[in-house]
């Protein structure tokens, strides 16, 4: 049981690694950010249980570079990949960094406010409350 705690730890530490190391790509443009990511995704791609043996495991690698190429093209419109990448990302705070790093749209928060010319048609008929 403990060993399998700890692997899920380190697992989670490495995938978290892995965002870190492709905001700091996204930052830096930097091809050792770029080699950094792709070794992390190596490494989490070994990681799975069921390739018994076999190496055809490549969807962190594979990712990783999709992101990577994505992230160096213009930045409008945002490209599909980094929209889907974004909406993987658990953490609020990495997701909104990483997003303003890569100048990706944000959900847009309408604000609430009061229709044009009936600023103040609910009082009106009311009389006022000196009056009662």
């Amino acid at each position: 049981m403990s060993s399998t705690v700890q692997g899920m730890e380190w697992y989670a530490s490495t995938l978290r690694a892995w965002h870190l190391a492709i905001l700091r790509y996204a930052v830096t443009l930097d091809n050792a950010g770029r080699l950094a990511v792709i070794r992390i995704a190596g490494e989490i791609d070994r990681l799975d249980p069921r390739r018994d043996g076999r190496t055809d495991f490549q969807f962190f690698c594979r990712t990783s570079a999709e992101l990577c190429a994505a992230i160096l093209q213009p930045k409008d419109p945002t490209p599909a990949v980094l929209r889907r990448y974004l909406a993987r990302i658990d953490d609020d705070r990495l997701k909104r960094v990483f997003a303003a790093a890569v100048a990706a749209d944000q959900p847009t928060v309408f604000a609430v406010s009061r229709p044009a010319g009936r600023a103040n048609s609910l009082w009106k008929g009311l009389s006022a409350r000196s009056n009662h």
